[in-house]
């Protein structure tokens, strides 16, 4: 019988680098969602949301620093990705139960005076939530990330990353790491974490459905309710951080002119539309790595032609 919902097997994620942490789980429709939860259990909660094709490793190295700083640190796997149930129809993979399954995470956590830290699909799914369920969150940080409508083009950037997840035969979660997400060569422990939770293709069903998401069209389903999302963000009078990179080609200063928002780069569209919004002193990533032409190489050099990621950097 062909499974419908795949669980990676615990010993994918046994003895990984810089990743002590205790798994914990919770059911929300019927899958398994993964998260890690440190600190202290009355401390204020940073709910810390990944991207594709990442997961709650992503974050390995700032869990501690918030737990040592007397907060809750709280880093979910989305459904699809980490040790999060894989649900193996691409179709079962929409933008509107992503943002579900993580309302439904939360409100089963019952989290308050929330600080959100959300990157890339982390922020398309987060800041819907966040928008959505103001009275939770006391703060957010936005890295790289933008509630996109469709009513202006992202730019050939981000549509040659989307035919490349189409397209490659194997989606090799842990390469992309390796091109995408770092200025350094990553230690080959480090690169098999990143793709451990897909020990086949037929894992990776929601990585390569995520491109496939995100609104391009103004029509796009999930369009609209971005919209409402935008408007409810305009009255966000709480502290809100923008980080983005200069060189990413997706959603910092070398993206398209006018990609997303039709005008000004999305970090300033930000500081323009939501109350609180600012930018750090100094956030620089002039070294930034561009997927080649064929797909990533572990090892590849910069240089190559750019097409879309917006992970921060691995370090």
């Amino acid at each position: 019988m062909l499974e419908t919902v795949l669980r990676t097997p615990d010993e994918r994620f046994a003895n990984l680098p810089g990743y002590p942490f205790e798994p914990h789980y919770l059911h929300v429709d019927g899958v398994r969602m993964h998260y890690v939860d440190e600190g202290l259990r009355n401390g204020q909660p940073v709910l810390l949301l990944h991207g594709e094709p990442s997961w709650s490793y992503l974050y390995r190295k700032m869990i501690p620093v918030f737990g040592a700083a007397g907060l809750r640190a709280i880093a979910p796997d989305l459904i699809g990705f980490g040790r999060s149930d894989k649900r193996t129809n691409p179709l079962d993979y929409t933008y509107q139960r992503h943002v579900d399954w993580t309302h439904a995470f939360i409100s089963a956590l019952d989290l308050q005076d929330v600080t959100l830290v959300c990157q890339d699909w982390g922020g398309f799914i987060g800041l819907r939530v966040a928008a959505e369920d103001q009275a939770r969150f006391a703060r957010i940080v936005a890295a790289n990330t933008f509630l996109p409508t469709g009513d202006h083009p992202p730019g050939e950037g981000f549509f040659g990353w989307q035919r490349y997840t189409q397209e490659v035969p194997v989606f090799d979660a842990g390469a992309i790491a390796q091109q995408l997400m770092t200025v350094t060569d990553l230690p080959p422990d480090v690169v098999a974490a990143y793709a451990a939770p897909f020990p086949e293709e037929r894992f990776a069903a929601g990585a390569r459905q995520f491109p496939l998401l995100v609104p391009t069209t103004p029509d796009d389903p999930a369009s609209e309710a971005n919209r409402a999302s935008w408007a409810a963000l305009r009255r966000f009078e709480k502290p809100f951080l923008t980080a983005f990179s200069d060189l990413d080609p997706a959603f910092g200063g070398a993206a398209a002119p006018g990609a997303y928002t039709g005008g000004p780069p999305i970090a300033r569209f930000f500081q323009e539309h939501v109350p609180g919004a600012q930018r750090p002193a100094a956030y620089d990533n002039r070294r930034r790595r561009s997927l080649p032409p064929g797909g990533p190489r572990t090892g590849a050099r910069p240089g190559h032609r750019r097409l879309h990621r917006s992970q921060p950097v691995e370090r």
